[in-house]
């Protein structure tokens, strides 16, 4: 089997440079190497790149792009990427690089058209990938320097001083997956497979033998909303059938199942069982260089091999880091395997990945070599309850408890590309629940924050753009994100359309992740403080050396009034009367010390915050 067709060449000099000598060495739990010299907590800016730069505002459901418009690599100007930046962004995640199935026509550029029968939408699912070496065609003002254009802004979003993530999607890739940008000697997914197998240890696909693909029907959904198309006659040839994204083994899925991809092969037998070799447990205390040794003598499934390619490919593009769709789908030793062997080339990549089993949170991390998860089933679904009234606001510490070993490395987020837009009506309603929101979610750990384009100005996400329902910004069809559109005033980036409320609520979120750079909230301990009057507020201190501030967020619409007790911990290097200041809003109050401790009473407007310090924490 040929183990490694694309290998770079500054991943040989690392090997030459790094050797194994230290291999064996323990690996503490720490933060990702590449936060341990800076003085601020990363901050993600995800955004969906073919909606940010769009102007028009016809928004026709189902619309193509020339009647609802497309944002370009271009359309990320200096304007654009100081307003970025000016959020606190360390990291902007472009989502929907990649190539992935899409309702165009570019033969002209020797591009296969994709079957509206097998694509979500009409601009395509992101996730749905047909080259993993090349970029979206539409996304580009010249198709045929598309990639040019791409590296272009890799270089412009570099210049100010951010970096950048795209998406990795190992789990599938669209049901046809074609090519056109591999390197020379690089086989296409699928191209050695033999079809008359289930499973084959180095097939990249699982397949139905003897039965074709059949496109799933439905009561309720019609392909391009019942727009005629060429190719939209209910057939799509696959012969034997594969199996789909989400693992349905039949021929024909479900239309809820991901049908629109075939599910990737990484040696994992149909019943379950593993045809590859395990990690020994002391893995999880080893470094990335441990991982990367173990793995170079033993015999893999290609497709582990093909994926470390592509993303090795990427990194020699100038890209910076990845964001792994749907990660716990696939095995844990792969994520070792390909981890280290990105950490072997760049050792400050930023990878961040979509798990939401708690019960794997830590096998992903320390044996999977992660920097980062997801936290969403535990802490931002507690937040969005809290949010909803569902629940008192200190129910947040018992999610943030229940990973506080592995606090460091569970990004938190409000919203994303599959979550429900803050002002949705069938979240909060109104974006002004989001800022005691963001307050918590920001400062309560030493995790990362994920912000989403328009977040910060009040995007309800209500627009129908054809598949799926509105509440979260369509993320398969061509839009236009009024909200968004607003700051972006054609181009200018300079917010002149907003109302005064949506710039208020901008500055809102710059202040608050101008935060980031207190030594406190860069790795300060975590404390709940004790909290008398309201069931609306939360409240916790974060405390480094001299330095602690009190963090108070009153989820209410309504004012709230309280007491704050404060044990003697947590009282730090306060140790008299004094005045505590409002870093972020207008509140002061005197913090009154007694031999327990101290106390100091305080009232918050609706939705309003207060990060106190004293004069002397903050010097």
């Amino acid at each position: 089997m040929k183990k490694s067709v694309y290998v770079p060449a500054v991943l040989c000099s690392a090997l030459i440079a790094t050797g194994c000598s230290e291999n064996n060495k323990p690996e503490q739990q720490q933060a990702p190497a590449h936060t341990q010299n800076e003085l601020t907590k990363p901050v993600v800016y995800q955004v969906f790149t073919r909606l940010f730069g769009n102007t028009e505002t016809a928004n026709v459901p189902w619309g193509t792009k020339e009647q609802n418009g497309v944002g370009k690599f271009a359309d990320f100007n200096d304007a654009a990427l100081k307003g970025i930046k000016e959020l606190g962004t360390t990291h902007v995640w472009y989502t929907g690089v990649l190539h992935h199935a899409l309702v165009g026509d570019y033969t002209d550029f020797g591009i296969s058209q994709d079957d509206p029968d097998v694509v979500k939408g009409r601009a395509g699912s992101p996730y749905a990938i047909k080259d993993y070496y090349d970029v979206n065609p539409d996304l580009a003002v010249n198709v045929t320097n598309r990639m040019g254009e791409f590296s272009q802004l890799i270089e412009r979003t570099h210049s100010h001083g951010m970096k950048v993530i795209i998406d990795i999607v190992p789990n599938h890739v669209a049901r046809n997956y074609q090519s056109l940008g591999k390197p020379k000697g690089v086989e296409d997914f699928g191209a050695q497979d033999d079809t008359s197998k289930t499973y084959d240890k180095n097939n990249n696909f699982y397949y139905v033998p003897g039965q074709s693909f059949q496109v799933p029907t439905s009561t309720t959904y019609t392909v391009l909303g019942g727009k005629a198309h060429p190719l939209a006659d209910g057939f799509f040839d696959e012969t034997p059938a594969k199996w789909t994204g989400n693992g349905a083994r039949a021929p024909k899925p479900d239309i809820n199942d991901w049908y629109e991809t075939v599910k990737v092969n990484y040696g994992v037998k149909p019943d379950g069982s593993y045809d590859f070799a395990q990690l020994p447990n002391d893995y999880k205390d080893k470094d990335y260089r441990a991982h990367y040794a173990f793995w170079q003598d033993k015999e893999l499934p290609d497709s582990w091999y093909k994926f470390r390619d592509i993303a090795l490919f990427w990194l020699d593009k100038g890209v910076d880091g990845f964001r792994y769709d749907m990660a716990e789908m696939v095995p844990v030793e792969f994520w070792s395997f390909l981890n280290s062997s990105i950490k072997m080339q760049k050792s400050d990549a930023f990878l961040l990945a979509e798990v939401y089993n708690p019960l794997m949170y830590r096998a992903y991390i320390q044996q999977g070599k992660m920097d980062y998860l997801y936290d969403k089933v535990g802490f931002y679904d507690t937040l969005k309850a809290i949010m909803q009234l569902k629940q008192p606001a200190n129910s947040i510490f018992d999610a943030h408890q229940s990973v506080l070993d592995i606090e460091q490395h569970m990004l938190h987020f409000l919203e994303n590309h599959d979550e429900q837009r803050i002002a949705s009506p069938d979240f909060a309603g109104n974006a002004q629940w989001g800022k005691p929101a963001l307050v918590v979610s920001n400062l309560i750990s030493r995790a990362p924050t994920l912000l989403y384009f328009a977040q910060d100005v009040g995007e309800d996400g209500s627009e129908k753009a054809g598949f799926g329902a509105p509440t979260r910004t369509s993320i398969f069809d061509y839009i236009g994100v009024p909200a968004h559109q607003a700051w972006m005033n054609n181009g200018k980036f300079d917010g002149a359309n907003l109302t005064a409320e949506q710039i208020a609520l901008r500055d809102y979120y710059k202040a608050v992740m101008s935060l980031n750079s207190l030594p406190a909230v860069v790795g300060g301990e975590m404390s709940a403080l004790n909290l008398v009057g309201s069931e609306r507020v939360v409240g916790f201190t974060r405390s480094l050396g001299q330095q602690s501030v009190y963090v108070l967020s009153n989820f209410s619409e309504k004012p709230q009034t309280f007491t704050v007790n404060l044990s003697k911990a947590q009282l730090g290097a306060v140790s008299e009367n004094t005045l505590l200041n409002d870093l972020l809003e207008n509140h002061t109050t005197e913090l009154k010390a007694h031999p327990q401790g101290a106390t100091f009473n305080l009232t918050l407007d609706a939705f309003s915050s207060a990060v106190l310090t004293n004069k002397a924490n903050n010097e």
